[in-house]
């Protein structure tokens, strides 16, 4: 027997996932509905997903791969109202933590070459609202503070961080706490945290958190942790060590969706796929399955009694294919998967300690940078594909004309980008 509290949430799944899966037309005439907004970008999922980032806002252009001065990355996040462009691609090595403003759409998919990725230092999200995050690679590694998330927020809001890889964090890859609400996580790498705990997200005092389609990988606990209102859907959790997915394990309550979630054992690996639930912790679960022999074999069972039917292996397939920055997979999100379909061969959770850190990984080798195609205006547009659609490639301003989706022509030509070879369900 379902509480009224989860049927009351498991028919707001339904409702959200039903108006964001109408076809292009259907969306097209909803986007002139005030009953049905526009999603961020086709594909966005969950609570976070109308945000709006930057629609509508001036066009930064990153064309350095400095840390800091005019062009720089942590210069574009600095102030709100921007859609962030890279005309660079590799790696932009971080000396200090690095705030992000509110109402941004960072844009890591127009990055050319493998991308893009911040290495070094923590990038905070704490205190904003409105934010769409795309395509991009959050690294701490161990010259960051310790404490300190490779990706963290507190107090935010209205937020969606889609195929982002998020790895190497000195306390947690990733932190989702303190308040904020209605936040997306979805198709994202959440792999290998480092010294002092290896830790792979708090989801802690939250309402209104979706994490969806993710991959969880190489942490020695947490994937996450969750202490708030939360939706964990469709997610891999490869190779935990001590603990797979935790329980908020506290006086409070805490409400926690989990469907269709496949938890595989790796070399690192106990058989607690999940653990530290409370009676506190009041969770609705259905179709999740757990492979614990390591013998290579996708080939794990129902984690509940009930007699669900076989799993269809649609979810891990899709995290194969195309979970965290992977337009163009670098180095390090190559051996991940690597290790991941070995399915129980390959992988470990990194060892405590602190002058090593991500070494003992491999380091963070090359992210291969490349050419920016012509923009003569700077709207962020290249001049082939605005020519290729009837635009003017010498006219900056038709940059935020709608197109018949109800998109600005630059979110549909940033839309267009950000297309991933996801096998379909």
């Amino acid at each position: 027997m379902f509480s009224l509290q989860a049927l009351q949430r498991r028919a707001a799944i339904f409702v959200f996932g039903f108006c964001l899966s109408l076809t292009a037309a259907t969306r097209a005439i909803a986007a002139d509905s005030t009953n049905v907004p526009l999603p961020a970008f086709p594909g966005a999922e969950g609570f976070g997903a109308l945000a709006t980032g930057g629609r509508g806002g001036v066009v930064y252009h990153v064309t350095t791969l400095a840390d800091t001065g005019p062009g720089s990355f942590r210069d574009a996040v600095s102030r709100p109202r921007r859609i962030v462009v890279f005309d660079v691609g590799g790696v932009i090595k971080l000396a200090a933590n690095v705030e992000v403003s509110s109402d941004l759409t960072i844009a890591g998919q127009t990055a050319p070459g493998e991308g893009i990725c911040l290495y070094g230092r923590s990038v905070s999200l704490g205190g904003q609202s409105n934010l769409i995050l795309r395509y991009v690679r959050f690294r701490e590694g161990s010259a960051g503070d310790r404490g300190k998330k490779s990706l963290g927020m507190d107090h935010a809001s209205n937020i969606v961080i889609d195929h982002c890889s998020v790895e190497w964090g000195r306390w947690d890859d990733l932190g989702i706490t303190v308040q904020s609400h209605d936040i997306t996580v979805q198709y994202c790498i959440m792999a290998e945290g480092i010294h002092p705990q290896s830790f792979g997200a708090l989801i802690d005092s939250v309402s209104n958190v979706t994490l969806s389609h993710n991959l969880w990988m190489s942490n020695e606990s947490r994937n996450p942790k969750v202490k708030g209102t939360v939706q964990y859907i469709n997610n891999v959790v490869y190779n935990w060590g001590e603990t797979g997915l935790c329980g908020g394990h506290s006086a409070a309550d805490h409400a926690l969706d989990v469907i269709g979630n496949y938890f595989i054992k790796g070399p690192s690996s106990n058989n607690r796929f999940a653990g530290q639930f409370y009676a506190t912790d009041h969770v609705y679960q259905a179709g999740n399955f757990a492979d614990l022999d390591t013998d290579g074999t996708l080939n794990g069972q129902p984690v509940a009694a009930a007699d669900f039917h076989r799993a269809d292996e649609k979810t891990y397939a899709k995290i194969v294919a195309g979970a965290g920055c992977s337009l163009r997979r670098d180095v390090v999100d190559r051996r991940l998967i690597g290790e991941l379909t070995s399915l129980g061969k390959r992988g470990t959770t990194l060892p405590h300690t602190d002058d090593k850190g991500e070494a003992l990984a491999g380091g963070l080798g090359e992210v291969i940078g490349g050419p920016a195609p012509l923009d003569s205006d700077g709207d962020g547009m290249p001049d082939a594909w605005e020519t290729a659609h009837g635009l003017d490639p010498r006219d900056a301003t038709d940059a935020t004309g709608l197109d018949a989706s109800g998109y600005t022509h630059l979110e549909v030509y940033l839309n267009s980008l950000a297309t991933s070879p996801i096998p379909k369900a």
